[in-house]
């Protein structure tokens, strides 16, 4: 297979990818996608999560449509018209749909079922070979805008001194670490959350591609306004384009986060085990930003990465395509701010002259 194609199967996102641009194709494929989805529970455990039939009304535990059929339909679902508007969509879904602080939802259960999952690879080597996704792969582009969601009236700075945010956020995390060490209970199962991003808050944020890149946003809270402000950085950009590189930065500044995601972690993954992140602090000596390439997003996001024999990670909150920054190399650019908007007919953003 592809190298590509099986970077895309690797992870849940990918999967999941694949699966809503066949729904997309075919409107059979997502009737049966929605049966399915509700046909299933989400039971998460040491082998991670799997299906269940449910056989409510009835012994057979799929009356409308089946993994069997829904796999033959898959794999001679028409390609003909996939095209970038398509390709953009399913991608939308599937960061909307990336959850890290509960299970997956049913349709991502159907997409990594291993019938399905193998169903799918006619389509992901066909997107592998295309030239749609070709920057699903770049690195992070010269051109960067930093994302406020408010309109353009509502002017405000780019956050300052990244130095002083991390060093805060490192605090903050062992803090954070040691009392959830002390007070929450040690049972994976237990009915317990907390923080289960995995990379900072409150530094400068960039996309390079506009409005695409608008639409992915990880955990969204469905905003229709946005000021897209130019910035422009110079520095080292570690570039995040497969699970070996998150790895080489937990390796490299491995820093421990077993009891603080514990739970949240353990009901998206199925992983019962140590937990760590990047030590964002200490990335910041050797690293000026950090962009996560969408294919990596894809192959990687909502899944255990192993880091060692012990520790494992996860690459969680943080939107395909996207650049953190962490040392003060980033600023406001010369040109303009542009202020877009979300048109609710056609779902798509606007930008306003």
């Amino acid at each position: 297979m592809n190298p590509v194609a099986e970077m895309i199967l690797a992870g849940p996102r990918g999967r999941r990818f694949c699966l809503e641009i066949a729904k997309d194709l075919d409107s059979d494929i997502s009737t049966a996608v929605f049966q399915l989805s509700h046909g299933v529970e989400v039971v998460s455990g040491s082998s991670g999560v799997r299906l269940i039939p449910t056989t409510e009304g009835g012994t057979d535990p799929f009356p409308v449509s089946s993994l069997e059929q829904l796999s033959a339909a898959v794999v001679s679902v028409d390609l003909a018209d996939l095209d970038t508007g398509r390709i953009q969509a399913a991608l939308e879904r599937s960061v909307d749909s990336a959850r890290y602080w509960q299970e997956p939802d049913g349709a991502d259960v159907v997409a990594g079922h291993p019938i399905i999952g193998a169903a799918l690879s006619r389509l992901a080597e066909h997107l592998a070979s295309s030239s749609i996704m070709a920057w699903f792969a770049e690195p992070r582009r010269t051109e960067q805008w930093a994302i406020d969601w408010r309109s353009a009236n509502a002017w405000a700075p780019l956050p300052k001194d990244p130095q002083q945010t991390l060093r805060q956020w490192a605090a903050d995390v062992r803090t954070e670490e040691e009392r959830a060490a002390r007070e929450r209970p040690r049972d994976p199962h237990a009915d317990w959350t907390g923080t289960w991003w995995s990379i900072p808050l409150g530094l400068i944020k960039t996309v390079g591609r506009l409005p695409a890149e608008l639409s992915l946003v990880e955990d969204g809270f469905g905003w229709q306004q946005a000021t897209a402000i130019p910035v422009r950085g110079r520095g080292r950009t570690f570039e995040v384009r497969s699970e070996e590189d998150w790895i080489l930065l937990c390796r490299s500044f491995p820093l421990e986060v077993t009891a603080s995601r514990r739970h949240d972690w353990f009901r998206a993954t199925g992983r019962d085990g140590r937990w760590v992140i990047p030590d964002w602090e200490r990335v910041a000596s050797e690293w000026d930003a950090v962009h996560l390439t969408p294919l990596c997003y894809l192959s990687s996001a909502t899944r255990a990465l192993q880091v060692d024999t012990e520790t494992a990670s996860v690459i969680a909150g943080w939107d395909p395509g996207s650049t953190i920054w962490l040392t003060a190399v980033a600023c406001e650019g010369d040109g303009p701010r542009q202020d877009w908007h979300l048109d609710s007919n056609s779902d798509t953003w606007i930008l306003t002259p």
